[in-house]
């Protein structure tokens, strides 16, 4: 098989999964997983493909990538992918978790197909896609007014409903994580159901990117002392990460470097 044909069935299979690991794309594609990992890593630095532990995934496409003159990349793709995947390795097996809206946890949910059993509770409708075809994952979706803006489910139908349910977890990310606020939104409805989503939870982890650290938005979210676990990348502000550990919040860190370099 041409190398060409072989990249294009890798990037085919790993858009329409959203997440593949490399055992899963050598079976896909009849190749060794060696090989698997060689054509990743030329795939993930040309931008074709977003790196994680133990695979790849898709990247979101935001802003044109002017340096080598092709299709729009986001910014902090790897960053967020780093985050997943480390976000992933906090789950725990057999129970159920709450996945609130956000590209973050649209990745997470991608990164959950070696987690099982496992029951994820949502309102996000890219999170409930993602995990469409997972079958060793209990998938409960959680109506109410569509938030168009966020592609997730808001109001008080979504609230109500969430009061009768309870889970293990909750991964949440949203626009603005200080040390004083916590974790916050511009949406007052989005803002709302985050908060009927952390009531539900026994846990709550905080998924932000470094662009989000230090940056304080209209609706606080989860106040900082509720925030158990905060998983972000290599690039955040160390004085915002030490500021968020002395206000007892667990701080940990995903290098997106070293999940690029695990290729």
């Amino acid at each position: 098989m041409l190398i060409a044909e072989r990249r294009r069935r890798i990037l085919d299979h790993v858009r329409l999964r959203g997440y593949a690991s490399f055992r899963d794309l050598a079976d896909v594609v009849g190749i060794s997983e060696s090989t698997v990992r060689r054509d990743l890593r030329v795939m993930v630095a040309e931008g074709q493909l977003g790196a994680t532990r133990g695979g790849a995934v898709q990247i979101d496409r935001a802003v044109p990538d002017q340096a080598r003159g092709g299709p729009p990349v986001d910014p902090v793709a790897a960053e967020r992918a780093a985050i997943a995947a480390r976000a992933a390795e906090l789950v725990e097996p057999a129970s159920a978790i709450l996945l609130g809206p956000g590209r973050t946890t649209m990745r997470l949910a991608r990164c959950l197909t070696g987690v099982e059993p496992l029951t994820v509770i949502t309102n996000s409708v890219p999170v409930t896609n993602a995990l469409l075809d997972v079958e060793h994952v209990d998938l409960v979706v959680v109506g109410g007014t569509l938030g168009r803006s966020i592609a997730a489910f808001v109001g008080p139908l979504t609230e109500q409903s969430l009061k009768g349910l309870r889970g293990a977890q909750v991964f949440l990310s949203g626009e603005g994580v200080t040390v004083d606020r916590g974790l916050t939104t511009p949406n007052v409805f989005a803002a709302a159901t985050d908060m009927a989503l952390v009531a539900a939870a026994r846990q709550v982890i905080v998924l932000a990117d470094h662009t989000k650290l230090g940056r304080d938005t209209m609706c606080q979210t989860v106040p900082t002392q509720r925030i158990d676990v905060l998983v972000t990348d290599s690039c955040a502000d160390p004085v915002v990460v030490q500021a968020l550990t002395d206000a007892g919040v667990h701080v940990v860190v995903a290098d997106h470097e070293l999940v690029a370099g695990s290729l």
